[in-house]
């Protein structure tokens, strides 16, 4: 079983390999072969015996998708992407990342499937940024795309793409829409989303955190262990109960930043929550009006995918998953 993550070297992306390498194998298959691909050189993952390459370029340059899809990897999880306030601010480079680059791949695989027969399983992440105000709450699974912003924009049409690439035969393609991943490790990113973990993060560490928006403001959100674990189940699953609509909202925990703060108190205390500062940012609010609240998820439910009930138990994930399972 050959495996190929582009995007390998961010944080889903690598906790995705490691995940891989802990399950030893997809679809009943043991994984012996590797393919890490980012626009920064992924590392080589530790406790893997099998095949490994690892490689650094611009999937959406000329060229560079044929070279990945010539090793006919069996399962391609598709996740690299310019999150959404970089795809805002610079429009060229986010259709030309988000939208160019992955129709480069799935054209790829098209052609190659029509030289051989070779039909890979696609797991491609989505967002739930292709929703867009007004909204219901909570959102059904038949809600129409109504993106306002241009990489819920680039999200959306990639969805309709994998939806038609997967009705013509060329691969078998699931979509996961991921809810808001929180709490990310490591540093800040250029997400606008970036506060929803920063506001938790930090506090855990006894650092200050900045908080750009209103308590009222609510939202969808996920672990980083839940959104690996759908990338893993969607490239297990049977498909077949998936049906024509192959993009999916996934399951997690609507919560306000208020609550948020609410379960940092619970789990950390006050010192913690007395460690938000809050900075109004007009941008910011703007962008956050128009996003998801919550979904239902009712379809992703009944397939099998799951995620945390609460934001104790987002905390309490990332305190086992990055601190040691301790303060």
């Amino acid at each position: 079983m050959h495996i190929l993550i582009i995007g390998a070297a961010g944080m889903v992306g690598r906790k995705l390999t490691a995940r891989l390498i802990a399950d030893g194998g997809v679809l009943g298959k043991p994984i012996d072969k590797l393919t890490l691909f980012d626009v920064v050189k992924p590392d080589h993952p530790e406790g893997f015996s099998g095949s490994v390459m690892t490689s650094d370029a611009d999937l959406s340059m000329p060229g560079e998708a044929e070279k990945l899809i010539g090793s006919r990897p069996d399962v391609i999880f598709h996740l690299a992407a310019i999150v959404s306030a970089e795809a805002e601010l610079d429009f060229e480079k986010g259709y030309r990342v988000n939208l160019d680059g992955t129709r480069y791949l799935f054209d790829a695989i098209r052609l190659a499937n029509g030289e051989g027969g070779y039909k890979p399983r696609v797991v491609f992440t989505s967002s739930i940024a292709v929703a867009g105000a007004p909204l219901p709450f909570p959102i059904p699974d038949d809600f129409h795309l109504t993106p306002l912003t241009s990489y819920g924009t680039q999200k959306a049409i990639s969805e309709l793409l994998l939806s038609d690439y997967t009705r013509r035969g060329f691969f078998e393609g699931i979509g996961i829409r991921l809810p808001t991943v929180c709490i990310r490790p490591g540093k800040p990113n250029k997400a606008a989303s970036g506060f929803f973990s920063n506001i938790l993060r930090e506090p855990l560490i006894g650092q200050e955190a900045i908080l750009p928006v209103s308590d009222e403001v609510r939202h969808w959100h996920t672990s980083p262990r839940s959104a690996v674990g759908y990338l893993v189940h969607a490239a297990n699953m049977d498909v077949e109960p998936v049906g024509p609509h192959r993009n999916l909202s996934m399951p997690g925990v609507s919560a306000t930043v208020g609550e948020q703060i609410d379960a940092l108190r619970r789990v950390a205390g006050e010192r913690a929550v007395n460690l938000i500062r809050r900075v109004p940012d007009e941008m910011i609010m703007r962008m956050v009006a128009g996003w998801a609240p919550g979904f239902e998820a009712k379809r992703a439910t009944a397939l099998g995918f799951t995620a945390e009930k609460n934001f104790d138990e987002i905390i309490r994930v990332h305190i086992e998953d990055e601190l040691g399972g301790r303060l």
